[in-house]
């Protein structure tokens, strides 16, 4: 074979010790400032607002690309609890043991190799950037609910402030075909020669809100968590009280058919739902920004889940009881339910509670995107400049504005569903790829401390392998986009590996 290509390959499958991460973590500029109730804040701020404030209504009901669970959303809510659940303890396996920056990028790194950790960590920033696409759309539309309710005290420019200033232009024609609408009507056209016209389409709630914790995560994540746990309060208090004020209202006779879609439609929802467990990963993202991570990450990890699952399925069955399937809002279900009992003033409480938990949520995905970036361009696969810290606030505030820039830029193309589901896929790769390093590191470093271990392995890793293998196989084949985006965002990263990153890495290791 020729020497060149074998230096090639023995550089791509090349492994960084264990031991070297663990060093960068102990000597990293980062605050050590995390303790473990600032971890449940950020799992739970995560999982919390997309799950029950974004993605509930489109299980339940279903999209243009898949069917909808009706009130079977429960079973589909359990399986993909039951998946997230033995890669949650895969993940706390290996982030108490090697409790560094970069997640499943940086554990790939020590596991598989240059290549694969590259692969992993674009598909990480995939699963966190475009995440963040669809809360930030999200939380636009429970802005125009809440605005709604001022109706008579603010004037009407601002409660009905034009459908492209707070859509992307997707959407927008969607709604035009729905309601057989003009779309010249709805947005303004750029005219260009050859008969070229480009719409103008600018969510301008999503991109202040992005802007806005952006500068946050800039000033500190210490900050940033603060302010995380006030909103988390808030909306676990709304969503509790929707549970107890909304279960008077339950009337059984909606729970039926309880499958409306039968097994396909159960498999659906679950797919869709997964979008809302994506966010106990990001814990372990925090790591070395975090006192005690060996006792507190896998604790703050399974907690999350745990109390999220709970609150999801109480959620649900209130949810379908109180009003029949077809009436369910896929943007604001909670807020809008409360309308339809003729409980408007809780309706505008839902909106309040609901902006606060998307926000939560944008400021831990942010978080994760530039932890993720962090550790990528540390390991000389991106520019390094770019991970330069704050001088005051320590903070990798470069990225940390990339970052916030790819969630803008994104919000102007794509819709919630899409984003949502493209998410997705970048969830289930990760999981599948933490549960095989569980088992590869109790075969190459079987006497390294584990603070924490994952029960009856090698069986529950294989379980979160076989599980979210099967979601990605099943969704692949069921049709729609976002399986062709996301192979095309794997496509562009192995071109920017190949082009820029191989070399870079090279040219850095030769100096």
């Amino acid at each position: 074979m020729n020497t060149k290509i074998q230096a090639v390959i023995k550089n791509i499958l090349s492994k960084k010790s264990t031991d070297v991460f663990i060093e960068q973590s102990n000597s990293t500029e980062l605050k050590k400032t995390l303790n473990i109730f600032d971890l449940l804040i950020l799992g739970i701020s995560a999982v919390v607002g997309t799950g029950i404030f974004t993605i509930i209504g489109s299980a339940i009901v279903g999209g243009t690309d898949s069917l909808g669970a009706g009130s079977a959303v429960i079973i589909s809510m359990l399986i993909a609890a039951t998946a997230s659940l033995f890669s949650a303890l895969a993940y706390s396996e290996i982030a108490a043991m090697m409790p560094v920056a970069g997640s499943a990028y940086t554990y790939t790194y020590a596991t598989m190799g240059e290549f694969m950790a590259w692969i992993v960590g674009w598909v990480l920033m995939l699963e966190y950037a475009i995440g963040n696409i669809t809360v930030a759309t999200a939380w636009t539309g429970y802005l125009v609910q809440l605005l709604k309710g001022f109706k008579h005290i603010l004037p009407d420019f601002v409660v009905n402030f034009p459908l492209w200033l707070r859509n992307d232009f997707r959407s927008i024609y969607m709604m035009c075909d729905k309601y057989n609408w003009d779309v010249h009507d709805k947005m303004p056209f750029l005219h260009f020669p050859l008969g070229i016209d480009i719409p103008v389409a600018i969510n301008l709630p999503a991109i202040f809100i992005v802007l806005l914790l952006t500068i946050l995560l800039i000033k500190g994540v210490k900050e940033s968590t603060r302010v995380a746990g006030l909103m988390v309060f808030v909306n676990l208090s709304i969503i509790i009280s929707f549970v107890i004020v909304g279960s008077k209202y339950v009337a059984p006779e909606n729970w039926v058919p309880f499958a409306p879609n039968g097994i396909e439609g159960i498999l659906a929802g679950t797919f869709i739902i997964f979008f809302a467990y994506i966010g106990f990963d990001a814990i372990s993202t925090a790591a070395e920004e975090t006192k005690n991570p060996q006792r507190d990450l896998p604790i703050a990890i399974i907690g999350t889940l745990i109390l999220c699952t709970i609150l999801y399925i109480s959620v649900a069955l209130v949810l379908t009881g109180v009003i029949p399937l077809n009436s369910i809002d896929t943007q604001a279900p909670l807020a809008h339910a409360m309308r339809v009992i003729g409980k408007n003033w809780y309706a505008g409480a839902i909106s309040v509670g609901a902006l606060c938990a998307l926000t939560s949520v944008l400021l831990v995905y942010q978080l994760g995107t530039t932890r993720i970036f962090y550790a990528i361009a540390r390991d000389n696969f991106l520019p390094s400049n770019i991970m330069k810290i704050h001088p005051k606030f320590k903070t990798p505030h470069i990225i940390t504005w990339i970052s916030g820039l790819i969630v803008i830029i994104g919000s102007l193309f794509m819709d919630l569903n899409i984003s949502a589901e493209l998410c997705n896929y970048g969830t289930f790769a990760s999981f599948v790829i933490i549960c095989i390093e569980v088992l590869i590191l109790r075969k190459t470093e079987p006497n390294r401390q584990r603070p924490f271990k994952v029960p009856f392995c090698p069986l529950f890793p294989i379980l979160g392998i076989i599980m979210c293998s099967c979601f990605m196989i099943y969704k692949s084949l069921s049709g729609g986009t976002s399986s062709l985006y996301f192979l095309l965002w794997v496509i562009i990263g192995l071109g920017i590996y190949i082009i820029y990153g191989y070399k870079n890495k090279r040219d850095k290791e030769a100096k």
